[in-house]
């Protein structure tokens, strides 16, 4: 899932390469895709694009007054080319739900929303208030907005496993699976410590972690092709994805506690004193 580096990255790409341009059309092969119905996506249509935004894990393309915004969720994407065929998208055909033409349509450049697999959660508005797209406002502060303080205050009291309160969007917006991962393992934090509880000391070293790692991944991801973008988050990770190969700190073996449809890594030397914890698909988690 794209999460708060690429999605700032991808933001950059369309700042640098769409803005000043007129939208020629806008396509949607997957209206499923398409949450708003007013004003209309044809709306779009002649208008010169203005900017581009980052919400937490929310893409916009600004257009005057409107915003066409995209959460690309778990298996979305932005693809962009610098000439899109001007042929009209066949629905159901393709991982391509959705295509804006910058431009003359077949003769100049443009993107489409992607989404691989079967489980279809792209999602894309169209308002003139980014505010009133529900989880845009809903997010909690953007995590590299937060002071130490911030971050305290937001996990006071809270009694929930530190690895899902950062992953929790209307707490800290733009964090995900990955760099969650990353996050508690630069910060030697078990990813079952209780939230509200953790030390000063802790919580020091989760602020420091916080803002190092997700700054290192924008300054890596940010110019980059979005094509690229995928690759670049896959080269700079520690643990995550490397369920079974060694610490790059200690040396200690990654582990991975799996879910029904996710997982999670991290090294027990590092972050849990040594202790594995147990798989949750066989057992109780341990703290």
């Amino acid at each position: 899932m794209p999460e708060l580096p690429e999605v700032e990255a991808l933001a950059h790409h369309l700042r640098c390469h769409a803005v000043g341009m007129t939208i020629g059309r806008v396509d949607v092969a997957a209206f499923s895709v398409l949450k708003t119905v007013e004003p209309p996506i044809d709306a779009l249509h002649g208008r010169t694009v203005t900017g581009a935004d980052r919400w937490g894990k929310y893409l916009g393309l600004r257009a005057g007054e409107l915003v066409l915004i995209a959460h690309l969720s778990r298996a979305g994407w932005l693809r962009w080319s610098q000439r899109l065929s001007a042929a009209p998208l066949r629905p159901g055909k393709g991982p391509t739900a959705l295509r804006v033409h910058l431009g003359t349509p077949g003769t100049g450049p443009g993107f489409d929303l992607t989404e691989a697999g079967t489980q279809k959660r792209l999602a894309v508005w169209l308002v003139d208030d980014p505010a009133t797209v529900p989880g845009i406002g809903a997010l909690g502060p953007d995590a590299l907005d937060l002071s130490v303080d911030d971050l305290g205050a937001r996990l006071t009291g809270n009694t929930g496993r530190i690895k899902t309160v950062l992953t929790d969007q209307t707490v800290i917006a733009g964090i995900g699976n990955a760099y969650s991962d990353e996050i508690l393992h630069a910060a030697r934090i078990s990813p079952f410590a209780t939230a509200g509880k953790l030390t000063d000391l802790q919580l020091t070293a989760l602020h420091d972690a916080m803002v190092s790692v997700l700054t290192d991944a924008v300054t890596r991801s940010v110019g980059q092709k979005a094509a690229m973008l995928k690759g670049e988050k896959r080269s700079g990770l520690r643990v995550h994805g490397r369920t079974g190969l060694p610490c790059p700190v200690c040396g200690d073996i990654v582990r991975e506690v799996s879910f029904a449809d996710k997982s999670f890594q991290y090294c027990p030397c590092c972050q849990t004193g040594g202790k594995v914890l147990a798989d949750r698909r066989m057992s109780r988690l341990l703290k």
